[in-house]
């Protein structure tokens, strides 16, 4: 294949070389094809045995600077093979040649356009760099560069530490080279990244009688250079969130968290303020008691509000290069302070109160739900579903700023990725003490989260069916009436035989929610009520946990409980049958449902009580009740005990 290289800055590149390859690197960088093609004969060189080690060497510098140029540079020695002919170099026994390899590897892997998967592809290599890491310590810092760098999720992480990564690399982090440890700490910080495993080891390894943590803490130091700092705050935060260290340990809370709330301040670049903020809020993301601690350092909430300002006006920016940095950062920027502000909201009243007053707080999130990058939007939907966990907030601000609008536009067209999110905090505005309830339901959310149920991805499903459990929730009859419309009955019977317990007792919850007040349960059950009754059965019937069968016979209790509604359950004697079992059976739970509903069947004010009550005794449903009023239970006892007096009355 052929190798169209593109020069990068000639004499820095020339001034390594000297004369004896100098005639193929000129062939590299001229405009004629056929002598580009010429000058893959640096790469035959490399590989060919009888070349001196110094050619061999050169090559592999040249090659190195070659790749340090344009991105189709690397491109095109990919398509070389350069990356086998490198890993066959490692096997020299010499020094500066593996040295060069190494470094030129380097180089390619930190290349975007490198798939790190190739550093995989055969299990020996990782062995051999894992042995060569005692050569020198440029041996050290290429591999655990190269490490870091290829370490992309959680088999990557396994591959490495099945091969001793953790005890290879540790005793680096006491190297006298500053590279080296830093390379070290690199590697560390994406090894442990969501990673138990090798968190768990982590936590127990020592170099030269210091435990790593107590190294970690080290190297978060004032005195230390910044990218350390955050690397071994990096490093701690997944420790922590592993389960490897205490969230209350004081060197998170004294070290860790200050650390990187200092990295949020306007005296910190742009890039590393990005880094500070999203550790950050890994960190705190499910720890109240750090949420409460980092809301109150450093006016953390307030200097956040400064991530908005970028890029800054443009008639205070004279100099173009920092207008262009500025407008690269500015989206990083935003998505971490979103990131950060759901984090420190998501549990604490007194802190989500305290966003929501930060300058055009509001205003801000409504902007960041339609800008262009996927990232600021996700970031900005999931600071919004932190923020409306909150009552007080859903009364007052959502409300003032017309948040759905925004929202339902947002779930109109997004990833699984937003949608997920979109969709959580959509079920918060539709409780029933949120006034942005009606506007939803009258721009078509019904049509939409009936959409969501038949999703394929479990999550939207969940979420979906959960919206309208909120929706359905002392709704009006016509409410109700669209929701069974929406669905379907097709796909509620879909939705009552997932496979996931969760989306069943949504669904089982809609249903309960569906069937209550009187005229409600009545008019359902007159259109629908065969479907219903033939669920209700197969549920029943079913390996069903403890809560979905109470779910199930609480939607029982709430058809008895219905005026014509009731005569589904008096003409099912397969269903009484059920009902009858459930009153004896071993879990009280289930026996109190199950009482609801015999209770509702024969309460004696209404219509037919006598015959139900008579067709009940000629079940034996009486003398289960005389035994329930014996109960140990005082719940089982009582319930039995007033569905006794209505026989008696």
């Amino acid at each position: 294949m052929a190798c169209v290289l593109e020069a990068p800055l000639r004499m820095s590149v020339l001034s390594e070389v000297t004369a004896s390859s100098r005639h193929y690197v000129d062939r590299l960088f001229d405009l004629d094809p056929q002598k580009v093609l010429q000058g893959v004969m640096l790469l035959y060189l490399l590989q060919q045995e009888t070349s001196s080690t110094e050619l061999r060497t050169e090559c592999a510098v040249v090659l190195g600077s070659l790749a340090m140029g344009t991105e189709n540079n690397v491109k095109s020695l990919l398509d070389c093979h350069i990356i086998p002919a490198l890993l066959q170099g490692l096997l020299s026994p010499d020094l500066k040649f593996i040295e060069a390899c190494l470094r030129c590897l380097r180089t390619i892997f930190i290349s975007p356009v490198t798939p790190e998967d190739l550093l995989y592809t055969d299990a020996t290599v990782i062995s051999h760099l894992m042995a060569l890491l005692s050569r020198s310590r440029y041996t050290q810092e290429y591999i655990c560069q190269i490490f870091s760098h290829c370490c992309k999720g959680p088999d990557h992480q396994t591959i490495l530490f099945n091969h001793g990564a953790v005890q290879n690399i540790a005793h680096l982090l006491v190297s006298t080279s500053y590279k080296v440890r830093m390379q070290a700490l690199k590697c560390f910080s994406v090894l442990a990244f969501e990673n138990p495993q090798v968190s768990m080891t982590l936590v127990n390894v020592s170099v030269d009688g210091e435990l790593l943590p107590q190294i970690f803490v080290k190297m978060l130091q004032r005195d230390k250079p910044i990218e350390m700092q955050l690397t071994s705050a990096k490093c701690l935060t997944s420790m922590c969130r592993a389960g490897a260290i205490r969230t209350d340990d004081s060197c998170i809370v004294l070290k860790t968290l200050p650390c990187l709330v200092r990295m949020c301040s306007k005296e910190r670049l742009l890039e590393e303020r990005v880094e500070g903020a999203e550790t950050l809020a890994y960190l705190i993301e499910t720890d109240v008691e750090l949420q409460r601690i980092a809301s109150i350092t450093d006016h953390l909430i307030v200097m956040l509000a400064d991530y908005f300002k970028y890029p800054s006006s443009v008639s205070a920016i004279t100099d173009i290069k920092r207008l262009d940095h500025d407008l690269k950062h500015a989206h990083e920027l935003r998505q971490a302070a979103f990131k950060l502000y759901a984090s420190l909201g998501a549990n604490d009243e007194d802190i989500r109160k305290k966003i929501i007053e930060t300058e055009n707080m509001m205003d801000r999130i409504v902007n960041g739900l339609s800008e262009s990058s996927i990232k600021v939007r996700l970031a900005a939907v999931r600071c919004l579903h932190s923020l409306s966990r909150s009552v007080q907030q859903l009364r007052t601000s959502f409300q003032d700023h017309a948040v759905w609008k925004p929202l339902m536009k947002v779930l109109q067209n997004a990833p699984n990725e937003i949608l997920v999110v979109a969709s959580s905090t959509l079920c918060n505005l539709l409780l029933e003490f949120s006034p942005s309830k009606e506007p939803i339901l009258e721009s078509g959310a019904i049509e939409l989260l009936c959409s969501l149920t038949q999703s394929e991805n479990l999550a939207l499903r969940v979420n979906g069916i959960w919206a309208l459990m909120n929706m359905a929730f002392q709704a009006e009859q016509k409410i109700k009436s669209d929701i069974l419309r929406g669905l379907s009955t097709e796909q509620l019977f879909q939705l009552l035989s997932d496979s996931d317990v969760n989306v069943l007792m949504k669904t089982l919850g809609l249903l309960r929610n569906l069937l209550s007040t009187r005229p409600h349960i009545d008019h359902i059950m007159s259109t629908h009520g065969k479907q219903i009754m033939q669920a209700v059965t197969l549920i029943l019937e079913g390996e069903h946990n403890i809560e979905v069968k109470e779910q199930t016979l609480c939607i029982l209790a709430n058809i008895a409980d219905g005026t014509t509604a009731k005569e589904l359950i008096m003409t099912n004697d397969d269903i009484l049958q059920k009902i009858k079992y459930y009153m004896s059976h071993s879990n009280a739970k289930l026996q109190l449902a199950a009482m609801f509903c015999i209770s509702n069947l024969i309460w004696n004010e209404e219509e037919g009580s006598q015959e139900r009550q008579d067709k009940l005794r000629d079940m034996g449903i009486v003398d289960i009740l005389h035994k329930l009023s014996q109960s140990s239970d005082p719940n089982l006892c009582d319930k039995a005990k007033t569905a006794l007096q209505q026989y008696l009355a």
